[in-house]
């Protein structure tokens, strides 16, 4: 089947299997790796990129099912060759140790504010809780997210 949609402002187009998922999409026939495959059971996060804005684990999306949206991943966050600032907090506060689950929890990380730019810790904690990290304990993930917004702003 042939999809189109909008990756990171740019359009793209691509013949594909009905039943490949869109992280093997965005991966594989896009070269975008910087979405990472965790689980393939939308356990961790690791594979969370935006569509039309909202956060989304692109491990439990066809890519025929993102056909006509706009996806944005991690490579797309940034502008103009300056970080999100979001993924500026990250490396400030120490966020991220193996950086595997980074881009992922990242994404998640600025939907949350987009949803709710006044959070407060326990927001932070609850909104993510679907983003696994092994490495951090999030401490300094959520002081990174609430360096951007809520009531860390």
């Amino acid at each position: 089947m042939k999809v189109e949609m909008t990756v990171n402002g740019e359009s793209r187009s691509a013949d594909v299997e009905p039943r490949t998922l869109l992280v093997h999409f965005l991966r594989d026939d896009l070269g975008l790796t910087g979405t990472n495959i965790g689980c393939d059971t939308s356990s961790c996060g690791a594979c969370t990129v935006h569509i039309d804005g909202e956060s989304v684990k692109s491990c439990t999306v066809l890519a025929v099912q993102a056909d006509g949206a706009d996806v944005t991943t991690i490579e797309g966050l940034a502008g103009g060759g300056e970080l999100h600032p979001m993924q500026e907090a990250f490396m400030e506060c120490h966020g991220l140790q193996c950086g595997y689950c980074t881009p992922g929890m990242v994404m998640a990380a600025t939907s949350l504010l987009s949803e709710n730019p006044d959070v407060d810790e326990a927001g932070v904690r609850e909104g993510l809780e679907g983003n696994l990290c092994r490495c951090t304990g999030y401490h300094n993930i959520v002081k990174a997210v609430l360096s951007v917004g809520g009531d860390g702003s």
